[in-house]
C-alpha cells in the first residue's frame, strides 16, 4: 500500500459555536455566515492537493464545510455516520459553562485512563475511536488516491489525533483544534504529522 497523505479539517463555524453551546452528536447545526467564510477559504487551501473524494460526518455543518470545495472541482462527498461528532449525552446543546463542572471532573476521570466511562447519556472516548477508527482505516485500504480529505469536528479530531500520535487519549485535551483547521498527516503503518491546527488560510 502506498504512503497516504490525509488532510482532516475542521468543520467551519455555527450559532453553537458562536454562542458557546455545547454541540454533539445530536445537534445538527448548519454553518452560519463565518462558517460560510471559512468553507470558502478551506476550499481555495485544499485546492492545493489532488483528491477524488471528500469524507465528511453525516451531519450539515461537516458537508456543508466540503460543499465549496467539492462543487469547485466536482468531487463526490461520502457522508459517514462513523465519522459524526461524540454524543455529549445530556450535556447537548447546552451552554458550556452551564456544563463546565460536571465536563471537568469527567475530564479528570478521563485523564487517569478510565476511557470506557462514557457521558452520561452519551458515549465514551474509546466508543468514539473505535467507530470512526474503523472508517478511515477502511478508507486507506480501499483508497488508490494517494490524498484523503476530511471534514470532521472538534471531539473527534482531538480523539483521533491523540491516538493515532501516540499521545494517549487521557491526552486528547492537548490537541488543538479551531472552525476550519487543517491538520496534514502521512500514513505509513502508522501516522504521522506533517502540520496540526493549521489556519493561516483562514486569514
Amino acid at each position: 500500500m502506498s504512503v497516504k497523505r490525509l488532510l482532516i479539517a475542521r468543520h467551519g463555524e455555527t450559532d453553537y459555536n458562536l454562542k458557546g453551546l455545547l454541540q454533539g452528536r445530536s445537534i445538527d447545526a448548519p454553518l452560519n455566515e463565518t462558517g460560510w467564510t471559512q468553507a470558502e477559504k478551506l476550499s481555495s487551501y485544499l485546492t492545493n492537493y489532488t483528491a477524488d473524494k471528500l469524507y465528511c460526518s453525516s451531519l450539515q455543518r461537516t458537508w456543508q464545510t466540503a460543499k465549496p470545495f467539492s462543487e469547485k472541482h466536482q468531487l463526490e462527498t461520502v457522508r459517514e455516520k462513523g465519522l459524526d461528532e461524540m454524543d455529549f449525552g445530556e450535556y447537548e446543546g447546552i451552554p458550556y459553562m452551564d456544563a463546565s463542572d460536571d465536563l471537568k471532573k469527567l475530564k479528570l476521570i478521563w485523564q487517569s485512563g478510565s476511557l470506557n466511562t462514557p457521558i452520561p447519556g452519551g458515549e465514551s472516548p474509546v466508543e468514539v475511536f473505535e467507530r470512526a477508527n474503523d472508517v478511515i482505516q477502511r478508507d486507506i485500504e480501499n483508497r488508490k488516491s494517494d490524498t484523503l480529505v476530511y471534514v470532521l469536528h472538534g471531539r473527534l479530531i482531538r480523539i483521533l489525533l491523540s491516538k493515532w500520535l501516540g499521545y494517549g487519549l487521557e491526552n486528547m485535551h492537548k490537541v488543538e483544534h479551531q472552525n476550519g483547521a487543517v491538520n496534514h498527516l502521512v500514513y505509513d503503518d502508522g501516522f504521522k504529522a506533517v502540520y496540526l491546527n493549521k489556519t493561516d488560510h483562514l486569514k
